[in-house]
C-alpha cells in the first residue's frame, strides 16, 4: 500500500543529495526521536562502508600525517533534526508561538534544493504542519510519514505534502512501529546509491 510513495520519497532523497541539498526532519515526542534516528543513519555509515577518499582525504593526511584523521571521518548524507535546540525552542515558544518553532527553523535553515521530512503519527500536529507550509512557500519539496486517521479525523499532513507515506494504521504505537522500518528502508536504499559494498556479508547488501 505504501510501496509507491516510499519509492517516490527515495527518488526525492537521492535527487536532493545529488544536488548538494540537505534533509531536514521534524516531529514531536516519539516522532522527534525518529527524526534524530534518521539523521544518525544518514550522517554516518549505516549499512555501507563509507571510506573518506579523494582530495580532502589527501589534504588531511598531508597536513596531519600522524593523526590518521582521514581514516576516522566518513562521508555524510547531510541531514538535520529540527527542534533539538532547547534554548531556541523554549525561547520561540515563550516569546512568539509554540506551534511555529519548527517553521522558524525551516525558514532560518532551509536553502533551495533542500527537503523537509515531516513525521506525525496523527498527521495533524500543528507545529509539523506549519513547518510544511513554510517549506512549501519557500519552494522546498516536502515528504510526510503519518498514520491513516486519528480520532476519526482525516490527517492534514497528507493534503499538504508533495509525497505522503500514509501508514495503514490508526493506533499511535502501531504507526510508530511501522515508521521505523520505512525510514530504515529509505536510509538503506539511498546509502546504497553512493557506497558499495554492504558492511554485511550475508548476501543482503
Amino acid at each position: 500500500m505504501c510501496r509507491e510513495d516510499i519509492w517516490k520519497a527515495y527518488e526525492e532523497w537521492v535527487a536532493c543529495f545529488d544536488r548538494g541539498g540537505k534533509l531536514m526532519v521534524c516531529g514531536n515526542g516519539g516522532s522527534g526521536a525518529d527524526a534524530q534516528h534518521i539523521v544518525g543513519e544518514l550522517m554516518k555509515e549505516f549499512d555501507r562502508m563509507r571510506p573518506l577518499e579523494g582530495a580532502f582525504a589527501a589534504k588531511l593526511e598531508a597536513m596531519y600525517p600522524q593523526d590518521g584523521l582521514s581514516a576516522k571521518l566518513q562521508p555524510a548524507l547531510t541531514a538535520m533534526a529540527l527542534g533539538v535546540g532547547q534554548v531556541l525552542a523554549s525561547a520561540y515558544s515563550n516569546d512568539v508561538a509554540p506551534d511555529m518553532v519548527f517553521a522558524q527553523e525551516v525558514y532560518g535553515y532551509a536553502r533551495e534544493g533542500d527537503i523537509l521530512l515531516a513525521l506525525s503519527t496523527s498527521g495533524n500536529s500543528r507545529n509539523v504542519c506549519n513547518a510544511v507550509k513554510v517549506a512549501r512557500a519557500m519552494g522546498l519539496r516536502t515528504i510526510g510519514i503519518c498514520g491513516r486517521r486519528y480520532m476519526g479525523e482525516d490527517n492534514v499532513l497528507k493534503g499538504l505534502c508533495d509525497i505522503c507515506i500514509v501508514i495503514p494504521e490508526t493506533e499511535v504505537y502501531l504507526v510508530q512501529e511501522l515508521t521505523l522500518p520505512i525510514y530504515h528502508a529509505l536510509c538503506r536504499m539511498v546509502e546504497a546509491c553512493y557506497w558499495q559494498p554492504s558492511r554485511h556479508t550475508d548476501g543482503c547488501g
